[in-house]
């Protein structure tokens, strides 16, 4: 991997608040990317809303504003959501911006240029009550597969079948509220993408850039011919026009990827760098993380669009599972539908940081976010094992020694510092390997051996027989602490924040852990962490 590295997150769509959900991407990107720059590697994360659509056009009718000022709003509500949650980006756009425009503009040219856009008269479904022709997520049906009710115009929920909106079997317009009119088939005119000419370069290039198991995935689509990718929707339509096309407007998922690159374009301009340094150099590695489901559109039609211009293409493309709420899907009628402000208004950020790096790993698979389960570990854990580490021998510490470290440790005790400072590098790893759960592990048994080691010596008793035995265990254990703490600070900077307060740090990197601090002061403890208060989490959890 390079010295210098770029990270997109997937763009949260400008229609609704996020929801925690939305968070395992944003903070696995966060924890990686903090654990990059601690490692000394210049890196930079990016993200935006996806700002276009017609379920953007039609939510903005129903409250009666325009969508500029719909996306607007959204945009504010992310950052604000986001940066509660202490997940960090460079820069921060919308794609409804005139970089964006211009860049996909750029592109677009490019493609036109080079004899890969055509113009085709197809059939679509349109909705007589709407007026407007309707994306495949307005169209709902039974599953021409598995007939299950209500599934989506493109794909079914229930046995993963993927379709044509035309083959789902008594359809029905969403927008009509009650009515479900029935959509009628109408001809248009679009433009598409050809692909297919790139099937053998995409057949090597995801055996590159992405994971074992969604490679296999990748393998089965490519077997067959690649279809042409319609990339115009009819007016009315928010989004931006298609140059020399009237009434014809870029589909959210061509000008969507493009907002990586612009909003790349609009920090760079701003910190006194170039686009060109970051998009058109082999010495960058840019990185994608994204949910499992927008994987066809990342690996087959994002690069497809950037194959023949002057950008490059990604390096990696990182793909997760999705969350589920006590072992299922997220939904309001559950009651388990939670949003980021839900969250953070009642309890601990923190928390559901470690939480989620003690579940996150580097496969596809769902995983479950158990109330029972993140109260226990939380609490047992984090606070039982971590957080009591510091709290019980600070205190001693204060009382005794006036705050003030022991200039050496008893074997025992240095002995535990340098083993644990030893697996920094191992530490490391599991980050890039992005392997929380195990990185959570490890620092959790590193606190077990620490709380045994404390229990075995008793220094609140020691210190009336030998104080100066009592003295190097407390130390021994405070420095363990601080290892444990560099650690973590990716999983959780403001926890992280606090402990530097505590040893008087501007900033940690990784090798931080070989400093000896030995004879040196820290300051007086103060609370770093509550438990999980078992009301709020009824509160915010009311399903459980």
């Amino acid at each position: 991997m390079k010295k210098k590295i770029l990270v997109t997150a997937a763009l949260p769509y400008a229609n609704e608040n996020l929801h925690i959900g939305h968070l395992v991407e944003h903070c696995q990107l966060d924890m990686w990317v903090r654990a990059k720059k601690m490692s000394g590697v210049e890196c930079y994360s990016f993200c935006a809303d996806d700002s276009h659509g017609t379920s953007i056009m039609i939510s903005a009718r129903k409250r009666g504003i325009s969508p500029n000022v719909l996306v607007a709003e959204m945009q504010e509500n992310h950052e604000y959501d986001l940066k509660r949650f202490d997940i960090h980006y460079d820069h921060y756009s919308t794609t409804n911006s005139e970089t964006n425009r211009s860049l996909i503009e750029e592109i677009f040219e490019t493609l036109e240029k080079s004899h890969l856009i055509s113009f085709k008269e197809i059939e679509q479904y349109y909705c007589p009550d709407c007026a407007i022709f309707l994306p495949d997520r307005f169209i709902k049906g039974e599953c021409p597969k598995c007939h299950s009710q209500h599934q989506n115009g493109d794909s079914c929920d229930q046995c993963g079948s993927t379709y044509e909106p035309k083959d789902l079997i008594k359809p029905y317009c969403i927008t009509c509220g009650s009515k479900q009119t029935k959509p009628v088939l109408k001809k248009t005119k679009h433009l598409f993408l050809t692909i297919e000419v790139f099937r053998n370069f995409l057949k090597e290039w995801v055996s590159l850039v992405v994971d074992s198991a969604v490679k296999n995935k990748l393998d089965e689509w490519l077997q067959e011919p690649l279809q042409d990718w319609g990339i115009s929707r009819d007016e009315p339509y928010f989004g931006f026009e298609i140059p020399r096309h009237a009434g014809k407007f870029f589909y959210v998922w061509v000008d969507a990827p493009v907002g990586y690159i612009a909003t790349t374009k609009e920090w760079a301009e701003k910190n006194g760098r170039t686009l060109e340094e970051f998009w058109c150099s082999p010495e960058v590695d840019i990185i994608h993380f994204i949910g499992k489901d927008i994987t066809y559109f990342h690996t087959l039609f994002w690069p497809s669009m950037l194959k023949n211009t002057r950008f490059r293409l990604p390096s990696f493309i990182y793909t997760h599972g999705f969350l589920t709420v006590n072992g299922e899907k997220m939904s309001k009628s559950k009651g388990n539908f939670i949003t980021v402000r839900d969250y953070y208004e009642g309890l601990d950020v923190n928390h559901f940081r470690y939480y989620l790096a003690s579940k996150l790993d580097n496969s596809i698979s769902d995983f479950d976010f158990n109330v029972e389960d993140f109260k226990n570990r939380v609490n047992s854990d984090l606070i039982g094992k971590i957080t009591n580490l510091i709290s019980r021998s600070a205190k001693i510490l204060e009382k005794n020694f006036q705050n003030e470290l022991s200039s050496s440790l008893d074997v025992e005790g240095e002995a535990l510092v340098k083993r644990f400072a030893e697996v920094k590098d191992e530490v490391v790893g599991l980050y890039h390997e992005r392997s929380f759960h195990k990185m959570i592990l490890e620092v959790r048994m590193m606190a077990e051996e620490a709380n045994r080691y404390f229990d075995k010596h008793k220094p609140w008793e020691l210190i009336k027989q030998d104080k100066a035995l009592a003295h190097q265990i407390l130390s021994s254990v405070v420095k363990i602490f601080r290892i444990i703490a560099i650690y973590l600070a990716p999983v959780m900077p403001s926890y992280a924040q606090k402990v530097r307060r505590l040893f008087g740090e501007a900033s940690w990197s990784f090798d931080s852990v070989n400093e000896s601090f030995c004879g040196k002061k820290i300051s007086s403890y103060e609370h770093l962490l509550q438990r999980v208060d078992e009301e709020e989490l009824k509160k915010v959890f009311p399903s459980i």
